[in-house]
């Protein structure tokens, strides 16, 4: 399992799958197959699956360890979750709970859970079903979500929209506000261990990306604001599940500039191993550095 130090904390990423997922004509409606012609080193090992020209995602949470607390970055897809319209993860079975307990941590243990948004494969593991009913997953925890989001997936809840999200926000996010056990925040909301949100709306209306800080070190849980090394190639490419495209894009571009500047450490909701890197300038650009453990 990956681990990263921001300081005195520990970073485990946890991954449930990683793999090909989706063409990219697919899920970038604004894609050319001539930028690929253009920049064939974007093409390299673990971008595009070879076999089926699928764009290779990694679906993970990541497990921070303060010393004081153990938070849970997003929690992936979730066993048993009714999600026919994403037919390779419907009601999946994955061995997350026995890898959380390999990072040696119990479901009893997590503090909090912090959620960059609430799309069905960041918040699968927010419950588990018991005797038929979905329950906390974690039942120690605060569920520390941004309430722009939560309100923007009840109205879509209420509507009744065909969406794996609206499925998501009634086994996955509802259960554990009826457990009392929710925290809805403004998006500037801070934690006194060292982490705090920023808007970066686009994606979802209220998606936010999450900073930490430890000593003199910093790193940025950037969520679904790049999905895909493409995107640095790209900045304009938003994606089929962004909710308001134009927005995500200034999101992005306004992100990539400020932490390419920055140097910053980056931990994306969606890369593949090993993940977390830097954004640095190339030939008029922007690329992905990865952190080699």
């Amino acid at each position: 399992m990956q681990v990263t130090r921001i300081g005195d904390f520990e970073v485990r990423r946890l991954v449930e799958f990683e793999g090909p997922y989706v063409a990219p004509d697919v899920f970038f409606p604004d894609y050319e197959p001539g930028a690929l012609r253009e920049h064939p080193d974007m093409a390299g090992p673990g971008l595009i699956d070879p076999a089926t020209g699928k764009l290779v995602f990694s679906f993970h949470c990541f497990i921070v360890k303060t010393g004081h607390h153990t938070i849970l970055i997003d929690s992936c897809i979730g066993n048993e979750k009714e999600r026919p319209m994403r037919p390779q993860f419907h009601r999946m079975r994955s061995s997350f709970l026995a890898d959380l307990a390999t990072a040696g941590v119990r479901a009893e243990d997590v503090d909090f859970v912090m959620c960059t948004h609430l799309h069905w494969d960041h918040v699968g593991w927010n419950t588990r079903l018991e005797n038929g009913r979905w329950v906390p997953t974690f039942p120690n925890a605060r569920y520390i979500m941004a309430r722009r989001e939560f309100e923007h997936w009840q109205g879509a809840q209420q509507r009744a929209e065909e969406t794996p999200h609206r499925y998501a926000f009634e086994d996955s996010v509802l259960p554990v506000v009826r457990a009392g056990q929710s925290v809805l925040v403004d998006d500037d909301y801070a934690l006194d261990d060292g982490f705090w949100f920023e808007a970066a709306p686009g994606h979802t209306p209220g998606n936010v990306v999450i900073h930490v800080r430890s000593r003199d070190d910093r790193a940025v849980f950037l969520g679904d604001v790049l999905h895909h090394q493409f995107q640095l190639m790209k900045p304009e490419w938003s994606t089929l599940a962004c909710t308001d495209r134009e927005l995500s894009r200034r999101t992005r571009v306004r992100l990539i500039e400020e932490h390419a500047e920055a140097g910053t450490r980056l931990l994306p909701g969606h890369f593949p191993a090993p993940t977390a890197g830097r954004i640095v300038r190339r030939g008029g650009g922007y690329r992905f550095a990865f952190e080699h453990p």
